[in-house]
């Protein structure tokens, strides 16, 4: 499913299509340890840049991981669903908690700790989310959002 916008320019219309999302990281091991093994995602082909980094498929998406300490991190700052993140639709929800907590991550851990996981199964969006960070504080939320919202 790849998400897309209009632009109307004159008489034209310009297509745009969500292609990535770049995440930097300080601690590239750590990074790609999470996006793997605890998110289970896949890496996909990425060019020899100059600078380190891992591409991983997410359905027709992809995110781009790329080593970068000199990036704007949340360094020390508490996860937060009202900051900037991204977000991976899932199938079951509360297979993905569990599994998230099978991998220390929990609702009742201290409020600036690195694995706690801010857990709506209701709310306004009108499906259950949750949100986490990666190892850099980068925030994710995992959510099952319907695949064709209404518009």
């Amino acid at each position: 499913m790849v998400a897309s916008a209009r632009e109307r320019k004159g008489n034209a219309m310009i297509e745009f299509a969500l292609h990535h999302v770049s995440v930097p990281t300080d601690d590239f091991d750590a990074s790609c340890a999470f996006y793997e093994g605890v998110l289970g995602l896949n890496r996909v082909a990425r060019p020899p840049f100059s600078i380190a980094g891992a591409w991983y498929g997410v359905g027709l998406l992809q995110i781009h991981l790329t080593l970068h300490p000199d990036a704007n991190f949340r360094s020390g700052r508490a996860v937060d669903n009202d900051d900037i993140h991204f977000a991976l639709r899932v199938e079951d929800f509360e297979a993905a908690v569990s599994h998230l907590q099978s991998h220390g991550f929990g609702e009742s851990l201290a409020h600036d700790h690195p694995r706690r996981i801010i857990v709506k199964r209701t709310g306004l969006a009108g499906f259950p989310q949750v949100f986490l960070m990666d190892p850099c504080r980068n925030v994710i939320e995992l959510n099952t959002a319907p695949f064709n919202p209404p518009r």
